[in-house]
């Protein structure tokens, strides 16, 4: 006899960032144009396991900057804004690639490219976002990363 468990992941970044558009490059720049809450990256780096600090350095901002424009009720830059929808959308395909945050975390740090460098190296430009993004769709399709 065998028994099929079934599990819903109801933390997936998937799911806890679904109202958000991010369906298509068009679809984050138009986004980002108007700007994100501070809530947004708060949710997201507490999402990812990522310290407040180190996710703030990477879009090029200090945490200072971010619990400002939270405090003053601002929004996040275009140029923020998209750096952080750019990264949620990573982390999404990321985590539905290899199943879980911490699987796709552990990736991240894995030296990769016959170098020293690392895929987590490369998220702090929004271009290597996009890198990374197509190293994962090869990485599903089966190409060895």
């Amino acid at each position: 006899m065998s028994i099929a468990v079934v599990t819903s992941n109801k933390s997936s970044i998937r799911n806890k960032f679904k109202n958000l558009n991010l369906i298509n490059s068009h679809a984050i720049v138009f986004s980002a144009r108007k700007g994100l809450k501070p809530k947004i990256f708060y949710d997201f780096a507490e999402a990812i396991k990522m310290p407040e600090k180190i996710l703030a350095g990477i879009i090029n901002l200090s945490s200072r900057t971010i619990s400002n424009y939270k405090e003053q009720q601002k929004l996040l830059e275009p140029v923020h804004s998209e750096h952080l929808l750019k990264l949620i959308s990573l982390f999404e395909k990321g985590e539905n690639i290899f199943g879980n945050i911490d699987e796709f975390n552990y990736w991240l740090r894995k030296p990769f490219w016959n170098s020293q460098q690392t895929p987590l190296d490369w998220i702090s430009t929004p271009g290597g976002v996009d890198l990374l993004m197509e190293e994962l769709d090869k990485l599903a399709q089966g190409y060895p990363v």
